[in-house]
Order: structure tokens, then C-alpha cells, then sequence
């Protein structure tokens, strides 16, 4: 299809109606109605898979759409940015993309200020206030393969990923909450083995026994969590978080502090600032999320684009 012009000021809606466990089936009608209401002008399409959003979003750039608006969790709005960033022949300063959350954990949007409450979100969309935030680039491995993934919040590894792994298999099955995600938080508490790893920080190496670590953008993973409570979105730089190994009592006592920030003052967690990231393991596999999706495993490489992404803010975010 050609590309049409006028296209570019019409939002393209990606709506995942497995969002939430399934809570955008029930809601489209109605949100789509009050969208109509606002006189918002757009096109939408649902999606019916995994990474079809991805698709959908590609097609849509070479249709002439620049403006975009996910109606889900954190991974549909992942699906749409590696579509803008994996393509070339459009500039990445001539997105625009916003957010009407649904989903678990929705991190992303709280970083921004995105109100929960549908009017209130679509109110935010119209209001098109607007700021810009770095995109990570993670390279990493699947079956062998070497694969690569952008992301606009944090990339969780060790602990993280298998508690993200074992909530994602559930969404699959129509089963994930948030009362789900902390059942898996827990039993991986038990289950989980930390890893020997090599961290080179800017080409400054380091050696750690690892439980978790958490590199990223944002300030918030695993359902507000604070993860990066220093992570400043457009300095350019990524922000990490290591977790060394630590005992059952300590992780439990610790809970709480994640939800604060307060966990990083602990003597077994180290946090740095870099642009550049290469983590190794020398035994056993290191597994990986992005945006709460459950991708691959080490070794990895993530880096930063400065400031590559408009997106639409909520009213109360500043910084």
C-alpha cells in the first residue's frame, strides 16, 4: 500500500485485548467509545499474538502513520518501539507514542505519570504533553542465535528474568496477575541459583556472584517496583543495579525496601552509571527480560540512543 501523507497526524491504536488477563476484551467497546467521544482522530487494529504488534506497527510506518497509542501492558508498547527503531527509512524523531495502560505491571507508565483510569488516560493523550527519553539496545543469545531487542524501561536479569518468565507462561495460558507475580516472586526466592558473572562497565571489568541485576532507563520493574531509583530517562546514561548473593532471611527483610529504593543502601547491592554494558557468565546460563518480556540469555551488550523517542506525558511529570 502507499504511503498517504495525511496519515501522518491520524494516531494508529494498537489495542492487546489479552492485556490485563484478558481485561481489554471486555473493555475495548467502551474505550473505544469514549476515544470517539474525545474526537481523537485515528485508526486502530487489534492484535492476536505474540510480537504481532511488532508487525502491525511496521506496516502501519509504511502506510504514512507516525503517531502511535498502545492500549496494554509494557510489552505491547516494547512490540511498537522495536517496530519504529528496526526500521530506516523514517526518522526517529518523527514518532510520537503514547500509552493508555492496561496491563500487570505497567512500569512504564507509571515512570511517566499515566493515569490507571481510562478517561483520565485519554485525557493525557489529548492534552499531548509531551517529552523525550533514551531507548536501550540489547543484544543477546536464543537457541544459538545471536538477537537483538530495543526497550524503553529496564532490562532484568538472574532472578528477575525467572520471575518473569514463569508470569509471562501464565499470561500465555490466560493466568497472570498481580497476585500471580508474587507467588512466582516467592517461590523464586527458594528456587533460584545466583551466578558467577563478568560485568565490563564502560571497559572497567568487574567480578560478581550474582542474584539480580537490573540495567535500564526508568526507575520502576516488576509491578512498581524500584529497581533504578536514581534512573534519570534522557541523561544518556543507563543505570544498573546488582544484587550479589545474599541469604533467604536478608531477601525477605528486603521486600519492602524494593517497593522504596532503600534496598541499594544495603551492603550487598552496587549500582553504577554507564553507557556502554558487556555482562558474561562463566557457568550456567543468565537469563534475560526486557520490558517485562522474557527473551534470551548471555552473554550480553546494551547500550543507549540519546534522547531517540517522543512520547506523550502524563500532566503531573516533570524533571
Amino acid at each position: 500500500m502507499e504511503k498517504d501523507d495525511s496519515k501522518k497526524h491520524l494516531w494508529f491504536i494498537l489495542v492487546n485485548p489479552n492485556a490485563g488477563n484478558r481485561k481489554i476484551q471486555r473493555d475495548w467497546p467502551g474505550i473505544e467509545k469514549k476515544l470517539r467521544n474525545s474526537n481523537l482522530e485515528f485508526d486502530f487494529v487489534l492484535t492476536e499474538r505474540p510480537l504481532h504488534a511488532i508487525e502491525l506497527t511496521a506496516k502501519a510506518i509504511t502506510e504514512g502513520y507516525r503517531k502511535f497509542i498502545t492500549i496494554g501492558g509494557d510489552g505491547t508498547l516494547n512490540e511498537v518501539v522495536n517496530a519504529i527503531f528496526d526500521q530506516t527509512s523514517v526518522a526517529y524523531s518523527e514518532f510520537l507514542v503514547g500509552l493508555i495502560p492496561v496491563g500487570t505491571g505497567n512500569d512504564w507508565g507509571r515512570m511517566f505519570k499515566i493515569p490507571r483510569n481510562y478517561p483520565e488516560a485519554i485525557k493525557t493523550i489529548m492534552e499531548n504533553k509531551t517529552s523525550v527519553q533514551d531507548v536501550g539496545l540489547i543484544s543477546y543469545f536464543q537457541d544459538d542465535q545471536p538477537q537483538h531487542r530495543y526497550f524503553v524501561n529496564i532490562a532484568g536479569m538472574g532472578f528477575d528474568a525467572m520471575v518473569a518468565q514463569k508470569t509471562n507462561k501464565q499470561k500465555e495460558q490466560g493466568k497472570g496477575n498481580a497476585l500471580s507475580y508474587f507467588y512466582n516472586l516467592f517461590t523464586s526466592i527458594f528456587e533460584y541459583q545466583p551466578r558467577f558473572i563478568q560485568i565490563d562497565i564502560d571497559e572497567v571489568q568487574y567480578h560478581f556472584n550474582i542474584f539480580s541485576m537490573s540495567v535500564g532507563i526508568c526507575k520502576f520493574n516488576g509491578g512498581g517496583m524500584m529497581q533504578l531509583p536514581h534512573a534519570i530517562p534522557d541523561d544518556g546514561l543507563l543505570d544498573m543495579t546488582v544484587i550479589k548473593k545474599v541469604g533467604l532471611g536478608t531477601l525477605v527483610a528486603q521486600l519492602r525496601n524494593l517497593y522504596t529504593g532503600q534496598f541499594i543502601k544495603h551492603p550487598k547491592v552496587a549500582t553504577f552509571r554507564a553507557k556502554k554494558v558487556k555482562i558474561e557468565c562463566k557457568k550456567g546460563r543468565f537469563m534475560m527480560e526486557a520490558d517485562g518480556e522474557s527473551l534470551g540469555y548471555a552473554p550480553f551488550e546494551v547500550s543507549l540512543l540519546p534522547k531517540a523517542l517522543k512520547i506523550v506525558v502524563g500532566k503531573d511529570y516533570s524533571w
